[in-house]
């Protein structure tokens, strides 16, 4: 993957993934009965099934193999499975997002949804008191609401292939700092310093968004695939800007002093006229 030295392993024979162990997969998910596409890693693979979005980031996905960062039945799969390996795998509704509850089903009077209960409409995803649901059914002044995941009692095809496996403390640490960064790791500086880790966060994402539960969730992730890391340090490095150098400027040359004109002659005047007596 662009950005790591992600290895496999040196052995000649494979050997199969173990809880803990840090890879890199691409994988596909559909719906059995439907084959509508809810998840493509590869931007090949979204743009060939016609499910490219522009604004989504693609590429391989890390993963710790057996720690609850795919869903439940899937984890358990991919256990086992060997670098380079590519399976399809088969989830029932238990092993997926579970069984449809007809109790997590609700009618809910429009005028709880106040202004808003005229742009209501079957399909929206809306919250009420904290809950996420899908509205289903409008009549009657009434919206039914469906609290249940909206893959609930459906079966998922996965094509899931693993890549490779991520070894050593620096590619395990970069790749841990990509995934809480959103693809912005890599603008993240780390050093190991004995047995603590230094990051340093650039000024352009002091501002990143939950940036403090971010720092919170890489020291986790770092402390528990890196354990012999005693402590993680941030720092946030603000650089003095520099003043703009001052243009000096030049001092008005000399200028010779104007010549005074010389004093016009002025006319005189003839005497007024004797009067005659």
């Amino acid at each position: 993957m662009k950005g790591y030295k992600a290895k496999s392993e040196g052995s000649s024979k494979p050997m199969p993934l173990t809880k803990g162990v840090l890879i890199f997969a691409n994988y596909t998910a559909k719906v059995k009965d439907t084959g509508e596409v809810i998840e493509a890693t590869a931007e090949d693979e979204a743009k060939k099934l016609n499910v490219y979005d522009a604004t989504r980031r693609y590429g391989p996905r890390l993963v710790a193999v057996g720690e609850g960062w795919l869903i439940t039945g899937l984890d358990d799969e991919v256990k086992g499975m060997d670098v380079g390996q590519r399976k399809e795998i088969e989830l029932s509704p238990e092993k997926a997002f579970g069984k449809r509850d007809p109790t997590q089903t609700r009618m809910i009077p429009l005028r709880k949804f106040g202004e808003k209960a005229d742009e209501l409409a079957v399909g929206d995803e809306i919250e009420v008191e904290n809950r996420v649901g899908i509205v289903r059914f409008i009549g009657s002044g009434r919206a039914q609401v469906d609290f249940n995941h909206r893959l609930a009692g459906k079966s998922i095809v996965y094509d899931f292939e693993v890549l490779n496996r991520v070894e050593g403390d620096d590619d395990k640490v970069r790749a841990l700092i990509d995934r809480r960064f959103g693809g912005e790791g890599g603008k993240v500086a780390f050093a190991k310093k004995g047995d603590e880790m230094e990051i340093a966060i650039p000024e352009d994402l002091f501002l990143a968004e939950g940036l403090q539960i971010i720092k919170r969730g890489v020291s986790t992730d770092v402390f528990k695939f890196v354990p012999n890391t005693t402590a993680v340090t941030f720092v946030e490095k603000f650089a003095n800007p520099k003043p703009e150098p001052k243009h000096e400027e030049k001092a008005a040359e000399p200028q010779a002093p104007k010549e005074e004109a010389a004093p016009k002659p002025r006319k005189k005047r003839a005497a007024p006229a004797a009067k005659a007596t």
